[in-house]
């Protein structure tokens, strides 16, 4: 079973996120008091813990979670393997994955802490169809 390990936002842009136990995420447009919430394509992220501990591997310092600006990280589930237009149920909330990837500010504070970014390649992106609440924990599952 897939579920949500942890929630994290940020008030600004080009950060590291920090972690919060619930949210809310409202329909075209993302998670309440985050900074990427909008009416576009990239409302809500999400980013497999499985793709964090590869990275975290090679590191002498511990990842936090938020250290990608993932909003969602997401246990027992490869996000990256989802194609586009796949609906996830996140807790009450339904989305629709948007984008796989993206390209990465070569700026970002991750890519100079720890000379690799895996949100470009393994994170995910997805607009939120129906609002709903959400918290740590709950269960994310595919939507035929």
């Amino acid at each position: 079973m897939a579920k949500i390990a942890a929630i994290c936002i940020s008030d600004v842009r080009g950060i590291q996120k920090h972690e919060i136990p619930e949210a809310f995420l409202k329909k075209d447009w993302g998670i309440e008091g985050d900074a990427h919430a909008g009416n576009w394509h990239r409302q809500v992220s999400l980013l497999s813990v499985a793709s964090v501990n590869k990275l975290q591997e090679k590191l002498s310092f511990e990842l936090k979670h938020g250290a990608f600006a993932e909003n969602i990280l997401v246990e027992g589930m490869a996000v990256h393997t989802l194609p586009v237009g796949t609906h996830l149920r996140i807790g009450q909330a339904l989305c629709e994955v948007t984008q796989i990837g993206k390209e990465c500010h070569n700026d970002c504070a991750i890519r100079k802490a720890a000379g690799d970014c895996v949100m470009p390649r393994e994170g995910i992106f997805v607009k939120v169809l129906e609002s709903g609440a959400v918290k740590t924990g709950d269960e994310i599952k595919i939507v035929e």
